[in-house]
């Protein structure tokens, strides 16, 4: 019997991502404070976020005594400046960052952690993160405006999405698409496969 896979997230992009691989999973969304801490940097934030979703989730299903592999992740953009880009508040701060991140390269991060809980008790835990670099092309002042009235913006980091119509505004990626969309297929399947998951 192959080891029942729980998604600890509320996203849609991961939620698609899992189906289109072709993985059967539940869904539990845990209750986590994503605020940065102090100095943290984007790709421990990243790391850190993704465990304690999963940890949150696991001691959600402790008292099921369930077994199953617990998948949680969190995702950033970092702006040419290194500075963090989470989801815009308003369609004003979304321009700013669309404007910011126009014409230059940019670097997205995914924390993701897989935790497998056998009877409601944590045995194993894996924890990594991927970075891909993306390049947006240039754009007027116009382009931006126009592309972030589209309305796909304000519940993205870096106020664009790879998936949609964002998708005509990046000229080059290098690394996992997947990873941009909100969840690296590719490295968490084959992490699943190291925990036992048979796909």
């Amino acid at each position: 019997m192959n080891k029942k896979i729980v998604l600890a997230s509320g996203s849609p992009r991961r939620k698609e991502l899992l189906e289109m691989a072709g993985i059967a999973f539940e869904i539990r969304i845990p209750e986590v404070d994503e605020t940065p801490l102090e100095r943290e940097s984007p790709q421990n934030m990243v790391k850190r976020l993704a465990l304690m979703k999963a940890l949150a989730a696991a001691r959600d299903l402790g008292g099921e005594r369930v077994s199953a592999i617990i998948l949680s992740a969190d995702t950033t953009v970092v702006d040419p400046s290194g500075r963090n880009l989470g989801k815009p508040n308003n369609l004003r701060e979304a321009q700013k960052m669309v404007a910011a991140l126009a014409g230059k390269d940019h670097f997205v991060y995914t924390g993701y952690s897989l935790v497998e809980i056998q009877k409601g008790t944590v045995r194993r835990i894996l924890s990594r993160r991927v970075r891909t670099r993306v390049r947006i092309r240039e754009m007027t002042a116009r382009e931006v405006r126009a592309y972030v009235e589209r309305g796909e913006s304000l519940d993205k980091a870096g106020a664009y999405a790879a998936q949609g119509f964002g998708m005509a505004l990046i000229e080059q990626i290098s690394g996992s698409y997947t990873n941009v969309v909100g969840l690296p297929v590719t490295e968490v399947t084959r992490d699943l496969r190291l925990l036992g998951w048979r796909g």
